[in-house]
């Protein structure tokens, strides 16, 4: 009979890990304090799900590649875990958009003009811009950076351009 049509077995394959949210070569990894705290919640959840999973004794070859997953995510957390240089938001100029700063955007220019957007610029894993949370590598959060209180800034979103105006930056909470 050809191996063509017999099934290889698929526990002998190395699971597929995940990557992290990607940062560009040679850019830190910068986090706010809440970052890290998520990063570490993340660890102490997934080591508890493994050790979970290594008291399952049920079926080896399931067991096995479940540990090798966990295993492998846990290691790619603890990597960024250990390279995670934490920013924090109180040390940031004021009046100046930096990493950690909460920023209102108005545009006056080529877009919907008076419409605003809100967003805090945070560390790539982070990031949820369902929530307004935009990692620092993003292109809008690198347009605004270092603009400062009342200042216009060019974005690019998308194709399109836009003239908008820093209305407001906060750093937990404060308002500038």
């Amino acid at each position: 009979m050809s191996r063509g049509f017999v099934k290889e077995d698929d526990s002998q394959q190395p699971p597929i890990i995940p990557p992290r949210a990607a940062l560009p070569p040679g850019t830190p990894n910068y986090v706010t304090p809440n970052g890290l705290e998520q990063l570490r919640a993340e660890l102490t959840a997934m080591e508890a799900e493994r050790a979970q999973a290594e008291g399952n004794r049920d079926n080896d070859t399931d067991r096995t590649h479940r540990l090798s997953l966990y295993n492998g995510r846990i290691a790619l957390l603890a990597e960024r875990i250990a390279s995670a240089k934490v920013v924090d938001p109180h040390t940031q100029p004021p009046k100046e958009v930096r990493f950690g700063a909460t920023v209102t955007l108005r545009t006056v220019s080529g877009g919907k003009v008076g419409a605003e957007r809100r967003f805090t610029i945070v560390g790539v894993d982070e990031a949820d811009v369902a929530h307004g949370k935009v990692a620092f590598i993003a292109p809008i959060a690198r347009a605004v950076q270092g603009a400062k209180l009342g200042k216009t800034v060019t974005v690019k979103l998308g194709p399109q351009e836009e003239v908008v105006q820093v209305e407001s930056i906060a750093y937990d909470n404060t308002p500038a």
